[in-house]
């Protein structure tokens, strides 16, 4: 035998303490059809898994056309097609469209994959049904498009994971008709089936039964095993009336080693002792009534003895054995191991009685659900965690009392009066001087950059007027853009000036019979006059404060979700594991689904800031540019978001879940709703790691404070920081395997 395209050695999967494969040999020639037969759950589809390279082995190795299972996946999977069991494809797609699409995930240029659509078209017969879209073809017309699109960039080993199942016999035997023409051209197929017409049209056939391959060879020598028609036994086809009824006392007869329906006939493994005459006198049926006729081993025979021999070895406890190979140069068998002992099953429950009444199955129903949440740790997470986190977000982040507002102090005086009156500010705890100005600009951009919401300026000669009885103004300026902290600084702002002048007045007034201080036109005024000047949102507008902050949300809310079932919607179709077996890689893979949403995103942009402006009457005084081109650093961040949750997720219910846990602290802790300088400085910390909260800093400053660049430069790093943090995670814990 020449070098082998698909050969395996010692084979072995396990999924924690379950054995799916174990101790699998065997090779295949270039050119032939491979069956791999064997009944659902045998472990027939992890095999092809393996060899495709999107299921690591845990133990034993494989070669595909040469290369390493484990170590040369990529390569295996640009020279090989795969048709799923499932109908894998796109049924949104027409026929054109699939085959386009898994044309460039293989590389081919627009002529190439013009002229590879027309051959397999033609090929497939589906040239007149090119824009139909796939949801629409029947089950044997889907089934072509499928090897169509694993057939279309001419690969040399084609795997076939059940192809005709679910399909009707004109279909299967139409497709097995094009399965032979790819082999007369040189591709090797891999099939897997439990049909044994199938089975009979392969080239060699393996049988796999307990994650155990049983029998390798050719049919015609798998008929001939001494196992299957033991010596000293005899096989008989009966054709009789009511066969079903007569099967039972057959199976009753000494002598009678085993017999099964076929159709309307019987067919009997009996000694060799029997004749014709005595099983129809033994049937107690006239001669005229029965036609016995002896027969050879069917495949199904073949499969059907050696499955009974190997069961009966696993409830013994005994190995199943080697695999027995037909022909000589297949690799010698493996060493058998030890099966362990299946548990012992207890006596069958006796049957419930039915009494009618509306509680029926209360128990098996309760139980049943119970069973699913415990297997369900995602549903556990969001039971029982979630509403803990939202306890503690309401009772100790959530805070509607403003105190320690941020404050910059431009004191030009400097002297004894002028540290009172900040301390005063301090006093209050309204005000939180976080912040020292030693010039215009700088006093001027803690302002415009948000990093404080109040800004006093107190005059060189404040101490000085006051020492002179004579009137002093003090100019605080509010950040109107939240309206809830600039009425609180606005009120305690006068408050303050109200309770130092009345303090002022009472010294004086001890002092002399005289007014405390006089305005510049001479007549008697409060010694301190507080000048307020509400900013960038004068008229207190809580519009302009939410709706600029509510375009933030709602672009994470829509990015969010339609990324977050990107992958597991695709992996709960089955399209997924099609897409690990080509050539496409991590990151183009997680990048293409990225870049359209991307795109619908930045239109959605568009819309929300036009309607931001012109329905809310919210004017944009910064930089649009910069404002457009931060969305779209902030629009790659939230989709990066919702590829992470689609890789964290198995199920789109599990990923609603998960869209809504990050939802809920990016409207309540971004600063959307509350002010986060009242939380307290765990859960503030926590805010840091909330890409929402940067672009709301960043919305605000540049539609309500008219804010450059120099004055985001601290959200716009921290957005950053989450982006390449969250698509590294995405890319890293996606894997172009199955798990």
């Amino acid at each position: 035998m020449s070098r082998p395209v698909i050969e395996s050695q010692g084979l072995t999967r396990r999924f924690g303490d379950l054995t799916a494969v174990e101790d699998v040999s065997f090779r295949v020639g270039k050119g032939e059809i491979f069956g791999l037969l064997g009944p659902n759950g045998s472990g027939k589809s992890t095999i092809i898994r393996m060899l495709c390279g999107v299921l690591p082995p845990s133990e034993g190795d494989a070669q595909v056309l040469g290369f390493d299972v484990r170590s040369d996946a990529e390569q295996i999977k640009r020279r090989i097609g795969y048709m799923s069991q499932k109908f894998s494809l796109y049924p949104d797609l027409s026929v054109r469209e699939n085959l386009e699409f898994y044309g460039r995930i293989y590389g081919l240029d627009s002529q190439r994959l013009e002229q590879r659509i027309t051959e397999v078209l033609d090929l497939m017969s589906l040239a007149d049904r090119v824009d139909q879209l796939a949801m629409n073809l029947s089950g044997g017309w889907k089934q072509r498009l499928a090897l169509g699109c694993a057939l279309i960039h001419e690969p040399e080993v084609m795997f076939l994971d059940e192809p005709t199942a679910g399909i009707d016999p004109v279909a299967r035997r139409q497709l097995w008709d094009l399965l032979f023409e790819l082999s007369g051209r040189g591709i090797t197929l891999f099939v897997t089936t439990h049909y044994m017409d199938e089975a009979e049209r392969c080239s060699s056939v393996g049988y796999i039964y307990l994650s155990k391959l049983l029998v390798l060879g050719d049919t015609n020598d798998l008929k001939g095993l001494p196992e299957v028609t033991p010596q000293g036994t005899r096989r008989f086809e009966l054709i009789l009336p009511s066969p079903a009824a007569q099967l039972v006392r057959l199976r009753s007869m000494d002598g009678v080693l085993d017999a099964t329906l076929f159709g309307d006939t019987i067919h009997a493994l009996v000694s060799d002792n029997w004749s014709e005459t005595s099983l129809i006198e033994q049937l107690e049926m006239e001669p005229s009534e029965v036609e016995i006729r002896p027969i050879a081993p069917t495949l199904e025979d073949v499969f059907v003895t050696l499955t009974g021999a190997a069961d009966q070895r696993h409830q013994a406890g005994e190995s199943s054995g080697p695999t027995l190979r037909l022909d000589e140069d297949e690799p010698d068998g493996a060493e058998p191991h030890e099966e362990p002992h299946a548990p012992d099953a207890g006596p069958p429950s006796p049957k419930s009685k039915l009494n009618g009444r509306a509680t029926d199955g209360f128990t098996a129903i309760c139980f049943k659900e119970f069973s699913h949440i415990r297997r369900q740790p995602a549903t556990l997470f969001f039971l029982l965690i979630v509403p803990v986190i939202q306890t503690l977000i309401f009772g100790y982040a959530i805070e509607t009392q403003i105190e320690n507002i941020p404050t910059v102090v431009y004191d030009l005086d400097g002297r004894r009066y002028s540290h009172h009156l900040v301390d005063a500010f301090v006093n209050t705890r309204k005000f939180d001087v976080v912040r020292q100005a030693f010039d215009e600009e700088s006093f001027r951009r803690a302002m415009t950059s948000g990093e404080c919401k109040v800004g006093v300026m107190i005059p060189p000669d404040y101490s000085d007027r006051i020492v002179r009885g004579e009137q002093v103004a003090v100019q605080v300026l509010i950040d109107g853009s939240d309206s809830q902290v600039a009425t609180t600084a606005l009120n305690a702002a006068n408050l303050l000036g109200t309770q130092l002048s009345i303090g002022i007045a009472r010294s004086s007034a001890e002092a002399a019979q005289s007014g405390p201080s006089r305005d510049p036109t001479g007549k008697p005024a409060l010694p301190i006059e507080m000048r307020p000047r509400l900013l960038y949102n004068p008229d207190l507008e809580s519009s302009h404060f939410f709706v600029p902050g509510l375009v933030g949300i709602i672009l994470q809310l829509v990015t969010l979700f339609l990324t977050s079932f990107a992958i597991v919607r695709e992996r709960e179709m089955g399209t997924l594991e099609q897409l690990f077996v080509t050539p496409v890689g991590r990151a183009g893979l997680m990048l293409g689904k990225l870049t359209p949403y991307a795109m619908l995103g930045f239109v959605e942009t568009l819309i929300v800031l036009t309607v931001m402006v012109y329905v809310f009457g919210v004017p944009i005084h910064g930089s649009i540019p910069l404002l457009l081109a931060l969305s779209i650093l902030f629009l790659i961040c939230s989709l990066g978001l919702g590829l992470l949750v689609s890789t964290l997720a198995k199920t789109q219910v599990a990923a609603l879940m998960f869209a809504f846990m990050i939802m809920l602290p990016s409207v309540l802790l971004s600063g959307f709703m509350f002010p986060r300088s009242e939380m307290p400085p765990i859960i503030y910390l926590i805010t840091y790691a909330i890409p929402v909260t940067y672009f709301i800093e960043i919305l605000r400053g540049i539609v309500l404070r008219g804010s450059d660049f120099i004055d985001l430069i601290p959200s716009v790093l921290g957005l950053t920081i989450c982006c390449i943090a969250i698509l590294s995670l995405s890319i890293a814990r996606f894997r172009k395997q199955l798990e």
